[in-house]
């Protein structure tokens, strides 16, 4: 079962080009499993082991999401291999995934959202940054993992737009409103060159968002500064960096948006993904039909 892992992380990483983070997430899952089935043949795994590794992690505490994202690495686990030809058949595929899709985080109100943009402090180097990353988060529904990585390079503002590189390589090209593009630009002008000049050792700086000590911004880092401006603005939701992406997808729905661009906007490879949404428009779908 181990070579069998090795291999299947070897095709995610040469062939389907994913990210260290998701390679990382599927062999944790299925090491977990592997070790459920106590030294059982791949091949004769059947449904009935597949759906008691499952319900023995609900019964240790995890939550639907974790389960749900198990049952996913296992079915791209055996995918993998009945497409290699080594399996004939798939045990997992007649397996339904847990509804945790139903389950949406926290959604930021459009005025938790206006509140939280305006929390930084413009007058100062860190708060143009900030209000920078902030603006453009929520304008593009980006994730933190490529707000972290953009380069200077990669944004048009004349245009309005910015090329990202998503999951599995693929780029995608997102508009951006004056608002963000402002901040932005406002940031690059008159704040980066001075954190720029804080690396010591005056190598070049590729990143767009960096720290104060001239380095990339870190996941971490974004998050820490999220949390205080959350705590600043008292904003009573749950929020996480992740949030604005979903207030982003959210309210361009509420106003209109097709499920198909918000998808594309969003860098969601199948739309089902991003049909997380779709209920949240119940109503604005009954004005339609009522029109």
């Amino acid at each position: 079962m181990e070579e069998l892992i090795q291999e299947f992380s070897d095709y995610l990483r040469i062939e389907k080009r994913s990210s260290p983070h998701t390679i990382s997430a599927y062999r944790r899952d299925l090491k977990r499993f592997s070790a459920e089935l106590s030294g059982k043949l791949v091949g004769s795994v059947s449904t009935a082991d597949i759906r008691k590794f499952l319900i023995s992690l609900k019964n240790q505490g995890l939550s639907t999401a974790s389960v749900a994202r198990s049952l996913s690495s296992i079915k791209s686990f055996f995918n993998y291999l009945c497409q290699d030809k080594q399996l004939q058949n798939n045990p997992a595929e007649t397996l339904e995934s847990p509804n945790s899709w139903r389950k949406l985080p926290d959604i930021l109100s459009l005025n938790d959202v206006d509140i939280l943009l305006k929390s930084p402090n413009t007058d100062s180097n860190i708060g143009i940054r900030d209000k920078a990353m902030l603006e453009i988060l929520y304008a593009t529904g980006l994730r933190v993992s490529e707000l972290i990585k953009l380069t200077v390079s990669q944004l048009d503002f004349e245009v309005g737009y910015l090329r990202v590189l998503g999951k599995g390589r693929k780029e995608r090209i997102v508009p951006i409103g004056n608002l963000a593009i402002n901040a932005v630009n406002n940031y690059v002008i008159n704040s980066r060159p001075f954190f720029v000049s804080s690396r010591k050792d005056g190598q070049k700086v590729d990143e767009l968002f960096i720290t104060r000590r001239g380095y990339g911004m870190t996941r971490q880092g974004f998050w820490k500064l999220l949390k205080g401006y959350v705590n600043q603005a008292q904003i009573r939701v749950r929020v996480s960096p992740h949030t604005l992406r979903h207030a982003f997808a959210t309210h361009l729905l509420e106003r209109g948006a097709d499920l198909r661009s918000v998808q594309q906007m969003l860098g969601h490879s199948d739309i089902s993904t991003t049909q997380i949404y779709t209920h949240i428009l119940g109503k604005r779908m009954l004005e339609i039909h009522k029109q």
